[in-house]
């Protein structure tokens, strides 16, 4: 049977090589965007450059032909929260995310609008985001590091939540999600608390070189890819997963 293809990741990497980062994204159920800080890519960096990521062209050159891919850019609350105005900060993503799907030849793309700090924003974010969300043919998520009043998502018209599982648990909360997907942030399988179809695999947050070396790169997949196997054989299908080396 078809192994259930769920493995993914948030976007920003410790490489320094565009090729070793894409292959590396490449080895993932749903190959993601790399965004590499090192190189210039932390994401009040690209702001400034919409769609001028170092891993963007190969990224759109090897994914060819993929029937789904995963991309990202800095959501426009964030940017808001960061001394933008509201029209630059829509309009700098709306330009960021028109860059990356331009020259994606794929079947469908996941977009996630990355605003880490949600928590902490004082205004209608979600206002910000309908004319990011209406403006293209994606699948809609946003993800969240920090914790938040989840029912405010849970409530929105966006498809997936992705948030980090193993510091906060959004099952407890009323509107829990009320036909949404769940990407779950995980460190260990206990992290995933209600993994049901249509669900994702993912770290809490990106990789970042501050805090991760290429060779953590290789253990956090492996450890994905085991409890994504942990997952399937707990229901009706167990195909164990294929690790390329």
């Amino acid at each position: 049977m078809r192994k259930q293809r769920i493995v993914t990741q948030i976007g920003s990497l410790p490489y320094d090589d565009v090729d070793a980062a894409v292959e590396y994204s490449l080895r993932h159920d749903i190959p993601f965007l790399p965004e590499l800080p090192k190189l210039g890519d932390a994401m009040l960096e690209y702001a400034k450059r919409p769609g001028q990521l170092s891993c963007l062209r190969a990224f759109q050159e090897r994914t060819a032909g993929h029937d789904v891919v995963k991309v990202q850019c800095i959501g426009p609350a964030t940017l808001i929260l960061s001394g933008y105005s509201e029209d630059d900060a829509i309009t700098m993503a709306c330009q960021h995310i028109a860059a990356i799907l331009d020259g994606l030849r794929v079947g469908k793309v996941i977009l996630f609008l990355d605003e880490p700090a949600l928590g902490q924003v004082g205004f209608d974010y979600r206002q910000l985001w309908s004319p990011l969300f209406e403006s293209f043919d994606v699948t809609r998520g946003v993800h969240v590091c920090g914790n938040m009043n989840w029912d405010d998502l849970f409530r929105y018209d966006i498809e997936i939540i992705s948030h980090d599982a193993s510091q906060y648990d959004i099952t407890k909360y009323p509107a829990y999600r009320n036909g949404k997907r769940i990407a779950w942030g995980v460190q260990n399988r206990q992290d995933v608390r209600d993994f049901q179809e249509g669900d994702l695999l993912t770290l809490p947050c990106g990789m970042g070189p501050k805090f991760y070396t290429p060779d953590d790169c290789e253990t956090s997949l492996k450890r994905l890819f085991e409890i994504s196997s942990s997952l399937c054989c707990a229901g009706t299908q167990c195909v164990p997963p294929h690790i390329q080396n």
